[in-house]
């Protein structure tokens, strides 16, 4: 059974102080070359005029009717 951490003078491939030659490691991956199906056009990052409108058309309703409660309950 090896040791789950062995001693660093007798791993091969370990320099002294414990670097790695160059050529010791496997290179590193190249990754994707391309893609297999087109990618689906980018969403847009931003609200459109009409949302908005009609976000501040409730929030003007929901203002007038909390004033015209106080104004009634202030009678």
């Amino acid at each position: 059974m090896t040791s789950p951490d062995p001693d660093p003078r007798r791993s091969a491939g370990l320099e002294p102080g414990g670097g790695v030659p160059p050529g010791e490691t496997p290179p590193a991956e190249t990754g994707i070359s391309g893609i297999s199906h087109p990618e689906p056009p980018e969403l847009r990052k931003g609200w459109s005029a009409m949302p908005i409108v009609l976000i501040m058309l409730v929030v003007a309703l929901v203002a007038i009717g909390l004033i015209a409660m106080v104004v009634e309950l202030s009678l």
